[in-house]
């Protein structure tokens, strides 16, 4: 498989444009110590298709799931394949299971295309990921294109996996959390209780986590205590909405910056207003940008 490695002074990424666009390594190497910023995706792992162990991918044209892989829009009923068996919900969009093609690759920057046809999807769609990696930072831009005839639902959002260590905690002014059902989809918006509440600083092994908050500040900093290691993720609107998932007994963590919430479409289906839920127009582009910067 196809690895593209950006190099900028003594940091690096590592991207997979055949295993869904993904990420599979960013780290800092500074003579013997060497940093990793995500997890790094382990030897094997794209080969045997198992994209959840990639350090990150994006997330296009929706992100996480949609119930019964079913929703309404504008009239017509939309049946989505179930993409992550024996899960009986869609999750993620389409890209992140998809071949990506390179279209330009500098030493530090490298520009990854999908293009989806219609199918059980009915509208076709351009998506491009821009990497640049400087020597403290690395900023993903991402883009959806609507290239059908009629209007198209739509989300954006990226999916990165960081290193968890005992101490680890992450800080994030939030406003609200949906509760979820044993199948993670939304059941109720509330204020989040002390312990899971990123805006207090939220230690990741102190609580198990799969839940989207609402109000999020497009800043979130994770600080590392043992290794003396800060890193901030920064995102543009719309990526209004922060996913965080602290499973329980893992070496990961994720706070996924996200442009709507889960289920976005069947709930604004249902008459909410403050799912983030958007809608393309043809020829219409969404647009984000993710910024992490690494901070001893």
């Amino acid at each position: 498989m196809e690895i593209i490695t950006l190099r900028a002074g003594d940091t690096s990424v590592q991207l997979a444009p055949a295993a869904g666009g993904a990420v599979t390594r960013y780290w800092t190497a500074h003579g013997a110590t060497t940093r990793e910023w995500l997890r790094p995706t382990p030897p094997g792992a794209l080969d045997q298709s198992l994209p959840y162990q990639a350090s990150a991918f994006p997330l296009v044209p929706y992100s996480n799931r949609i119930r019964d892989g079913r929703f309404a829009f504008e009239g017509r009923s939309v049946v989505q394949p179930l993409n992550r068996p024996p899960e009986r919900h869609c999750i993620h969009g389409h890209a992140w299971q998809a071949s990506w093609r390179p279209i330009e690759v500098q030493a530090a920057a490298a520009l990854l295309e999908y293009r989806h046809p219609a199918d059980a999807w009915p509208w076709a769609y351009r998506a491009i990921q821009r990497f640049t990696v400087g020597p403290s930072s690395l900023a993903v831009e991402l883009e959806l294109s609507n290239e059908s005839s009629a209007p198209m639902p739509a989300g954006l959002g990226w999916h990165p996996y960081f290193p968890r260590t005992p101490r680890t905690t992450v800080t994030a002014s939030v406003g609200a959390m949906w509760l979820t059902d044993d199948e993670m989809l939304p059941t109720a918006l509330v204020a989040p209780r002390p312990a899971a509440d990123p805006a207090r600083g939220m230690a990741v092994d102190a609580v198990a986590l799969d839940n989207c908050f609402t109000g999020w500040s497009h800043r979130a900093i994770i600080d590392w205590p043992e290794l003396g290691a800060r890193l901030v993720m920064a995102a543009d609107p719309p990526l209004d909405f922060l996913v965080v998932f602290t499973p329980a007994g893992r070496t990961f963590f994720c706070a996924e910056p996200v442009s709507h919430v889960t289920d976005a479409f069947n709930l604004a289906t249902a008459g909410r207003t403050d799912t983030g839920s958007r809608t393309l127009s043809p020829g219409e582009t969404l647009r984000a940008t993710i910024t992490l910067t690494p901070a001893p």
